[in-house]
């Protein structure tokens, strides 16, 4: 489309057959529904030379036509008339009067929820979530898409309301509801890979609110986390304009984390170290809420052994796919742990001992498909630290992560010395207290 639109070179888009419905949606919405698409069968992944070359001398799945006359008429037919439609990207702000059961079946039928039960989005409901900030109803909060591909949506604190009133929530969880929307990032990526979000709260908001740091707090106890979770996702699916599997959402999978995401408190009383919003330049009093995504990968382990503890976490570090790094989740105990075995004080110290543990022979780390997918295009341009990687010899060992992307947070209700690593990317961290 940049080619296109930017430089005036005509262009055909070559796509798998999997991603017919979406590549078509993505040049719709962007204004070209004219734009020249060709497919070749999915898929591509582990296909030898010769079976990709006959991809390309073959028949498009899509349309049963030959692939190169289709590549050679794209290049050469010239535009017509509606090439060039803008779509109408506007949504309603209130439905028809209906029955409940009516109501209800027509925000499943527009694809509104997420398939669970919804509170209805009355006037009085939304009104009443209002009254939990000072911020104008038809203020805009942010912009989020699924993907860097579509043109960004905005959103009004009166639609973030009605997200919030779907999904249960309460209007004092509603400061929270609102700095997660202003982060712009969403929580139903379209990734094949099927992300998810992670959502940790910090500062005096947690108590005010009821939000859980301890026994359950990353499963369905409490009112606070989980509505505040299903808020932050219901308004990704809707702010963003939508997230239908096949059009526009593509997570292969799919990903139980995205009907909630994964939202909790930090456990700062019991955590030997600053809390996680205090690394990102608040201050303690202050309150803040992160955001994460990816959660595609986990894994997890209890306490830390005497003799052999650093091997086992440098086996699960190793088992996570080095193209997302780690944030490790610790409970109290493990956290404690941590400092009395490895004498990490300090939670920068602990940072640096992963960031060196977490290696693998760069034959291996180079080999990995997402690593090649993402991070090896940006070393063949110089970026580093990955353009030095690149140059290491295969066996040579070399850091699987970059140590600013490697981050602790402490929850749990110390039952057990459990803890776990999940494989995410921090994204940012935004004040709360603003939003009231």
């Amino acid at each position: 489309m940049t080619l296109e639109t930017r430089y005036g070179v005509p262009t055909v888009a070559v796509h798998t057959d999997k991603f017919d419905r979406v590549v078509r949606s993505v040049a719709e919405v962007n204004g070209m529904p004219g734009l020249r698409q060709v497919f070749v069968p999915q898929p591509i992944m582990g296909r030898t030379p010769g079976e990709l070359r006959a991809y390309v001398d073959g028949r498009d799945p899509v349309t049963g036509r030959p692939v190169m006359q289709e590549v050679v008429e794209g290049l050469t037919r010239p535009l017509e008339g509606d090439d060039g439609v803008a779509l109408e990207r506007a949504t309603p702000r209130l439905v028809g009067p209906d029955t409940e059961d009516g109501l209800h079946r027509l925000f499943l039928e527009n694809r509104w929820t997420d398939f669970l039960p919804i509170v209805l989005p009355t006037e009085e409901r939304v009104a009443a979530m209002l009254a939990g900030t000072r911020r104008k109803p038809d203020e805009v909060v942010g912009r989020m898409r699924s993907t860097h591909f579509r043109e960004p949506w905005s959103y009004t604190v009166e639609k973030v309301a009605a997200n919030a009133v779907m999904a249960g929530a309460r209007p004092e969880y509603f400061p929270v509801i609102l700095a997660l929307a202003a982060t712009g990032v969403t929580a139903r990526s379209s990734s094949s890979g099927a992300m998810a979000a992670m959502a940790v709260v910090n500062g005096p908001v947690r108590r005010e609110i009821g939000m859980n740091a301890g026994t359950g707090a990353m499963g369905p106890y409490s009112h606070a986390n989980a509505t505040i979770g299903r808020a932050y996702s219901l308004l990704s699916q809707n702010g963003q304009g939508g997230s239908v599997p096949g059009l526009s959402y593509m997570g292969n999978q799919g990903n139980a984390y995205a009907y909630a995401g994964v939202t909790f408190a930090e456990n700062e009383e019991r955590s030997p170290w600053e809390p996680f919003h205090v690394s990102r330049g608040f201050r303690p009093d202050e309150s803040a809420v992160s955001v994460f995504t990816g959660c595609q990968s986990t894994a997890f382990s209890l306490g830390l052994r005497e003799r052999h503890w650093r091997e086992h976490v440098g086996n699960l570090l190793r088992g996570m796919d080095p193209n997302t790094p780690p944030t490790l989740l610790l409970d109290p105990i493990a956290a404690r742990q941590f400092v009395e075995r490895g004498g990490f004080a300090a939670k920068d110290a602990l940072l640096d001992w992963i960031h060196d543990a977490a290696r693998m022979p760069a034959g291996e780390y180079w080999d990995y498909q997402l690593v090649q997918n993402y991070i090896y295009p940006r070393a063949t341009f110089g970026e580093e630290p990955w353009a030095s990687r690149l140059q290491a010899a295969p066996d040579a060992p070399i850091p699987m992560f970059r140590r600013q992307d490697i981050h602790v947070v402490v929850v749990g209700g110390e039952t057990n010395g459990y803890w776990r690593i999940m494989g995410c990317n921090y994204q940012k961290t935004m004040p709360v207290d603003e939003w009231r």
